[in-house]
């Protein structure tokens, strides 16, 4: 029997990204769609408590797909527990733009939707796909001009090793992040702590009243063995990831200032 996997994103059930990845899932697994029905990009592993979830089902490709009007984590939770998927993986993405860094992981709806799924018990794989253009992640995910066949072949072969060997211990998720262009191999990374150069620019409405965007450019590079470096090189950044956000070498240090 087949292994199943539950395919989530952040980039809305119609994303090219998440079609190119059940492409790529499809002849090794049995693969079932349950995805946010609209663009939920960067709301981490924001849900839906104070408002009912509607699940629909659509067709999309010629393929059956369960589209549900809420965030990535909704959709992992309605798979889990009201559709009973009972899946072997989850895997999210892929995701248009990459998702490097503290900074990222923290806000990004992909690598959220792979954390609530490792948190619910099922552990998760998050694949995100560098950009050029960083005006690209704006673009209607259903035609973008991306090409995901390089993307494809990561997605399958990433799948196969973990469904193999299964996750090493202490980690709940798998980040990894394909480069645009591929120039080198895997490579094992920690998360660096920034990728943007954060700034807010502020403007004025035709009334005269200020407004703000949250704004700023992509981080040249990062220090060696990080992500965004290794992305920055043109090799697949694969990061393990725990839930335990605990800084365990704090630890001591705190207990003497309030024990």
């Amino acid at each position: 029997m087949k292994p199943s996997i539950l395919l989530t994103n952040d980039d809305g059930v119609s994303s090219i990204g998440l079609w190119a990845a059940f492409e790529a899932l499809k002849p090794i697994a049995d693969v079932t769609v349950v995805a946010p029905a609209t663009q939920q990009s960067a709301v981490g592993r924001s849900i839906s408590i104070f408002e009912p979830l509607r699940a629909s089902q659509v067709v999309i490709n010629g393929e059956n797909a369960w589209a549900v009007a809420g965030k990535p984590t909704d959709a992992v939770i309605i798979g889990l527990y009201s559709l009973r998927l009972n899946p072997t993986l989850v895997v999210s993405g892929i995701n248009i733009g990459e998702n490097l860094s503290t900074e990222s992981i923290m806000t990004s709806g992909t690598v959220g939707a792979a954390l609530e799924a490792s948190n619910q018990g099922t552990k998760a794989i998050a694949f995100s796909l560098q950009v050029e253009d960083q005006g690209d992640k704006f673009d209607d995910p259903r035609y973008h001009a991306q090409n995901f066949d390089a993307a494809k072949t990561i997605v399958r072969d990433v799948v196969e090793r973990v469904l193999a060997q299964g996750f090493c211990p202490d980690t709940d998720v798998i980040n990894v992040n394909i480069p645009s262009h591929v120039k080198g191999g895997y490579e094992v990374t920690r998360l660096a702590h920034k990728l943007f150069h954060t700034g807010v620019e502020k403007r004025l409405d035709p009334r005269g009243r200020p407004y703000f965007w949250i704004n700023g450019p992509l981080v040249e590079d990062a220090e060696e063995g990080t992500d965004v470096h290794a992305i920055r090189k043109g090799n697949i950044s694969v990061t393990p990831i725990t839930l335990d956000c605990t800084s365990y070498k704090a630890c001591e240090d705190t207990r003497k200032v309030f024990l």
